[in-house]
């Protein structure tokens, strides 16, 4: 089960955008407050929407957007506000990355998440099998979900998931965690047909 520092986060109007999603998401999938400001600050790609009802960091490339934070205010879930986010960024015609816990029964917000996403019109990346290890050195795996206005290949995600590996959860990594977060070569596993 994911352990959050706070289960039932409150949306404070006192907590910046990082403690509310700090307060939300498991504390191994959370970059370090610091590297996600200079991402923010010098990465041309990465981006930052927030409002009352949602806080989103996203990475805009050339042919992919991938969605690293999404979090809807919990006094607004359920009316809406997420999908029409989805919808906000559908319509830039470019195919959509998540990454996603698997669906854990002992945990109702890993089941809701898949749910979301799949009612938006995303799909698991059945041939993609992504493992990464927390700061201890203990392996988790996170499925990757997508959406594509056309039709696009898994292994056309798999190069996409090897760009956010590179440019994104690895910027600037050996200065705040002294390793890389997600190598790209060695996170992946390409499951083959049977």
């Amino acid at each position: 089960m994911s352990h959050r520092s706070n289960p039932n986060p409150e949306w404070s109007v006192a907590m910046d955008w990082y403690e509310r999603l700090a307060n939300y998401f498991p504390e191994h999938e959370m970059k370090h407050p610091e590297q996600l400001r200079e991402l923010l600050q010098h990465h041309e790609a990465y981006r930052k929407m927030e409002t009352q009802d949602y806080v989103v960091t996203y990475a805009e490339f050339p042919d992919f957007v991938f969605i690293d934070y999404l979090l809807v205010n919990p006094r607004t879930r359920g009316k809406g506000v997420g999908s029409r986010l989805l919808n906000h960024f559908k319509a830039r015609g470019k195919t959509l990355i998540v990454e996603v816990e698997p669906p854990d029964a002992e945990d109702e917000d890993t089941v809701k998440r898949v749910q979301f996403y799949e009612r938006n019109g995303f799909v698991r990346a059945e041939r993609i099998t992504y493992t990464r290890s927390d700061d201890d050195g203990t392996p988790y795996t996170m499925d990757i979900y997508y959406w594509s206005p056309d039709e696009v290949s898994e292994q056309a995600v798999l190069r996409n998931m090897k760009t956010i590996c590179r440019e994104i959860h690895n910027f600037r990594a050996m200065k705040y965690y002294g390793r890389l977060l997600a190598d790209p070569e060695e996170v992946f596993t390409w499951e083959s047909p049977t």
